[in-house]
């Protein structure tokens, strides 16, 4: 189901402000815990932006789900993975049988792992599998758009529509994850466009190509910003010329946890650039972001640098599908593990300085 001409509008006044009230209340509890101020880092500050988000001090998180949103690109006939774009249904096929790293993690996290066929260029069917194909891959940006700016609109409402339902059952916690061969190129390409870096700066190796094709795939993304002249100062207008069907999904993903007040945490290079589109389609999502991990991908420093945000972790990871995202679940539950179980200075009759 398409978004409605006014849907991002509308999903933008469903996302409210942090609760200051509820930050203020789990600060005040952190300066209580037997610790000096602020010693645990990043740990007390997602404990205060948990509350923040979700409007409760002690919030739980124990519902958390990584949404897997895979999709096909045509650019992949420019030659630009090391991988052929086949795998893209496999590896659905093997998230969906609980395969794949993300799966592994997820199990060990706690956490529900959704797969979504948003656009893949085959015919799946799985009883685990969420689909919700808007067509059988994108165009080849180097060629044309990637898609039109309504099935842009329409993958929005695809991603918005999956947290909706998850959240209506309690889950608090999203992680964005994705499939698709060929994706690190249209991510680049968004960077370029929407982030003002180079294009020797955004491109990377991806799936791990070697220095020609790495050459030619810079090749293909200056071809693509030149096919299409996206209008930088329109964020769909870029998505729906340069992006991704599960890009743009989760894009979605993003906007409808923080319209749901739930936090979003942002997984690899992939997933940072459905977060760059969505921060410029509302701003007000922003805060309700987390980034995990700084991936080995090309870009991914600056693409974080360029939306705002720091990552938690630095683990040399490249894998996507996710995995850096679920991985640090687990400091949501330290976080929320510390604020519950820890002594205040007064239950152990611990001296404050």
């Amino acid at each position: 189901m398409a978004i409605a001409p006014n849907g991002i509008k509308e999903i933008r006044d469903r996302i409210q402000p942090l609760d200051l009230r509820a930050m203020e209340e789990a600060q005040a509890r952190l300066d209580s815990l037997t610790k000096p101020p602020g010693s645990l880092g990043k740990l007390e500050a997602v404990a205060r932006q948990a509350a923040g988000i979700t409007g409760e001090p002690l919030p739980d998180l124990s519902r958390k789900a990584v949404i897997v949103m895979a999709g096909d690109h045509g650019v992949c006939e420019e030659g630009i993975s090391a991988f052929p774009a086949e795998v893209t249904p496999q590896m659905v096929l093997n998230f969906l049988n609980g395969g794949a790293a993300v799966n592994v993690l997820a199990r060990h996290a706690g956490a529900e792992v959704v797969c979504v066929d948003i656009g893949v260029n085959a015919d799946l069917s799985h009883p685990g599998l969420v689909s919700k194909k808007i067509r059988r891959g994108t165009g080849n940006i180097a060629r044309g758009p990637a898609m039109s700016r309504e099935e842009a609109e329409a993958a929005i409402a695809v991603g918005y529509e999956v947290v909706a339902e998850l959240a209506a059952g309690g889950t608090r916690v999203f992680a964005t994850g994705e499939m698709g061969i060929g994706n690190t190129t249209p991510s680049a390409a968004l960077l370029v466009a929407l982030g003002g870096l180079k294009t020797e700066e955004a491109v990377g190796r991806g799936t791990g190509i070697d220095d020609a094709r790495l050459l030619h795939k810079r090749s293909v993304v200056e071809r693509a910003l030149e096919a299409n002249r996206a209008d930088p100062n329109d964020a769909l207008d870029v998505l729906a010329k340069l992006g991704g069907l599960e890009i743009a999904g989760l894009v979605g993903v993003i906007l409808g946890a923080a319209a749901h007040r739930s936090l979003v945490v942002i997984d690899g290079f992939i997933s940072s650039a459905a977060a760059l589109v969505a921060g410029r389609l509302a701003p007000e999502c922003l805060p309700y972001m987390i980034a995990s991990h700084r991936s080995l991908e090309q870009g991914h420093g600056g693409m974080l640098e360029t939306i705002g945000l720091a990552p938690m972790i630095h683990m040399d990871m490249r894998l996507g599908e996710g995995t850096g995202a679920v991985l640090c679940f687990h400091f949501l539950d330290a976080a929320g593990r510390i604020m519950r179980e820890m002594a205040t200075f007064e239950s152990a009759g611990v001296s404050q300085a």
